[in-house]
């Protein structure tokens, strides 16, 4: 039976309820609360068919190399480490590891924060015999070094291709671009970025492509730069160039972050006159920008405008939407679009039930927020510690530092392992409240998990206490003022 959010609470006396059950029938007199789910939804059931194709099955032979590449750079990732180097690893396998493989490896290190053995793959590939300098090369180790901050890294490996006789092409200059931009001063980078971009005008070999205009596009909305946008948008349209729903997409996700819902809405209708339709992503950043501005009648119209497209609601879209509801104290909602997406054949991940329990929290509904945390326990092999803190932060927020204490406890007893955020968090709360014993019960078990707090950890906390503190004072204050004024009258 189709339920409005109105009833949820009252019908709803378990998580289970709520996430597990699938098969209800319509029932004209109840009406839901969200105009914005058009009526066909409500009233009739999802229907699922599906089809089988007749053509035969395409050939997997560049499926079957590619799985035995990846195979061979897990064998190569197992077969090393503190004991064993990668070179002598990389030495037993040399008949069998190629430029192909050694990308993968770039890749899989620059994952794992492991750039300096990504340099000593490309002095290893450097002395073998298939070796050819190669641009793509350069712009991999370039780019996997911008992303791990490396940016002296990625400038000495741009000039030593140019010392090993390669001519830098476009595709290496958008990977010195994106490196730059990811350095910590955002406003130099992008500076230096667009200096980049102006000496690639210059060459005839390195013009820059639609993907560099998508890059700096982005990176001037995420530094809030107007001017800077408007300029590269005319560049573009003067240009042999089109955007592309990568570019709109980019900077409609960045100025949305940013709140800035004009711009956004701007950048949107230039979209538009482009001809260029809105797909699921633009869909995406529009509902969880204006979730998190609670402009949410701008919200539930992208969302009818999304069930009118041929675009489908996915699982990032109804967990954006629970979010937003949840911190805006609209519980009824959020538990509304969480019992929808069955409907919709989305079943809720881990995401989905961590929005879940913080809107409880928000809500001061404490108990049920523990409800949908131990039917997770009960029903899942695998639990994430960012599910672990979500519960934990609910009772920190609700000034229940002991039950976060008991729960802390209960996790490391069935084995799950606290990382530094779930730490930071409870250390923060219990300093706010000015629990000492828990304190140091924290730091005794931080010692034993090997947690090293550095400084911006005791920061950090010492702002929660002043901000306590503060809290504390001006409670004070509003007590003495208020009791002087009654002993006046």
């Amino acid at each position: 039976m189709l339920l409005s959010p109105s009833s949820l609470s009252l019908q709803l006396s378990s998580p289970t309820t709520l996430f597990f059950k699938s098969k209800e029938i319509f029932n004209p007199q109840l009406k839901p609360v969200n105009p914005w789910l058009p009526e066909h939804y409500l009233r009739k059931p999802m229907n699922r068919m599906s089809s089988y194709s007749t053509r035969p099955k395409k050939k997997t032979a560049l499926k079957s190399e590619s799985s035995e590449a990846e195979d061979l750079v897990r064998i190569l990732m197992r077969n090393f480490g503190d004991e064993r180097p990668l070179v002598s690893t990389l030495n037993k396998y040399v008949k069998m590891v190629r430029t192909e493989h050694c990308f993968m490896l770039f890749e899989e290190l620059g994952k794992r924060d492991r750039w300096l053995q990504c340099l000593e793959v490309f002095r290893w590939m450097q002395k073998q015999r298939w070796y050819v300098a190669d641009n793509g090369i350069y712009s991999k180790l370039i780019s996997v070094m911008g992303k791990k901050g490396q940016i002296r890294m990625a400038m000495w490996l741009f000039s030593e291709m140019r010392n090993s006789g390669c001519r830098p092409d476009t595709s290496v200059y958008n990977a010195l671009i994106t490196a730059h931009l990811h350095s910590r001063d955002k406003s130099k980078a992008l500076e230096k970025a667009l200096g980049y971009f102006e000496k690639m005008k210059g060459i005839e070999r390195c013009q820059p492509s639609i993907v560099t205009y998508n890059i700096l596009l982005r990176a001037s909305a995420q530094q809030q730069d107007v001017n800077q946008v408007d300029v590269l948008f005319k560049d573009l349209e003067v240009s042999i160039l089109s955007p592309d729903i990568y570019t709109f997409n980019g900077v409609i996700d960045a100025f949305g972050k940013n709140g800035m819902l004009k711009e956004m809405e701007s950048v949107l209708k230039r979209m538009k006159s482009n001809q260029c339709k809105p797909d699921i992503i633009t869909f995406n950043s529009l509902i969880d920008a204006y979730g998190k501005r609670q402009a949410f009648d701008k919200m539930e119209q992208v969302f009818k405008s999304l069930l009118r497209s041929k675009e489908k609601p996915t699982l990032p879209t109804f967990n954006s939407m629970i979010t937003s509801y949840g911190k805006a104290r609209l519980r009824e909602k959020a538990e509304y679009v969480v019992k929808k997406m069955s409907d919709f054949g989305c079943i809720p991940n881990y995401i989905t039930y961590e929005s879940l329990i913080t809107t409880y929290g928000y809500c001061d509904c404490v108990s049920r927020a523990r409800e949908v945390f131990d039917e997770i326990m009960d029903t899942r092999k695998e639990i994430k510690i960012s599910t672990l803190n979500a519960m934990l932060d609910v009772y920190c927020m609700n000034g229940l530092p002991t039950e976060a204490d008991l729960l802390l406890d209960y996790a490391r007893k069935i084995g799950l392992r606290p990382e530094a955020s779930t730490y930071k968090l409870l250390y923060k709360a219990y300093t706010k409240a000015n629990m000492k014993q828990l304190l140091q019960k924290l730091l005794q078990y931080m010692d034993a998990d090997g947690i090293i707090p550095n400084k911006k950890f005791f920061l950090e906390a010492l702002g929660a206490l002043n901000s306590a503190q503060t809290t504390t004072s001006k409670s004070k204050n509003a007590v003495t003022n208020s009791s002087a004024d009654t002993s006046k009258t």
